[in-house]
């Protein structure tokens, strides 16, 4: 493990946030397994850099100024960690998704910003990302942003969002 390993995955996350999505297939394995793809639109759910760029364009129609701060980056035989805040202002829906690809759950944009702590942790093979998974504050994120508690109107407008994501799915 090297340096280069954890620059490497580091650039990956930065890539991900600014949307330069074409350089990800220098950082991400042709291979590569977004382990939380599990949660999110179907076209993330495939191998390599298209997947990943899906995860970014996921997270990018929900959130403006998406950034991720790194705190700690380490290394240990063919792992790394980056622990870091993920920030951004909800402007766009928030929609999850069930294990068969059907839209689970939509949370419409309340334009508020959230800053919440991350543990990504990244498999390395040949130089190149090839897994992915992570620890998020999801609570955290949900108070920033007004989804929890949710209030009665708040409610209604989740069901309406969720409508709308499962008819344009």
């Amino acid at each position: 493990m090297t340096t280069g390993d954890i620059h490497t995955c580091v650039r990956s996350m930065q890539l991900m946030a600014s949307g330069d999505l074409d350089e990800l297939s220098e950082v991400v394995h042709p291979e590569a397994v977004n382990r939380e793809a599990r949660d999110e639109p179907p076209d993330c759910r495939v191998a390599g850099p298209a997947g990943f760029a899906a995860t970014a364009r996921w997270l990018r129609s929900a959130f403006a100024d998406l950034t991720f701060e790194v705190h700690e980056a380490l290394a240990s035989g063919d792992l790394v960690v980056v622990h870091c805040t993920m920030s951004g202002r909800q402007v766009g829906p928030f929609v999850t998704y069930d294990e068969q690809g059907r839209v689970a759950q939509a949370f419409p944009p309340t334009g508020r910003r959230m800053a919440v702590t991350q543990t990504h942790w990244l498999r390395m093979c040949d130089g190149l990302v090839v897994e992915h998974w992570a620890n998020r504050d999801d609570l955290g994120q949900g108070v920033q942003l007004g989804w929890v508690p949710p209030t009665p109107v708040y409610l209604w407008r989740m069901a309406r969002a969720r409508r709308r994501a499962a008819r344009a799915a």
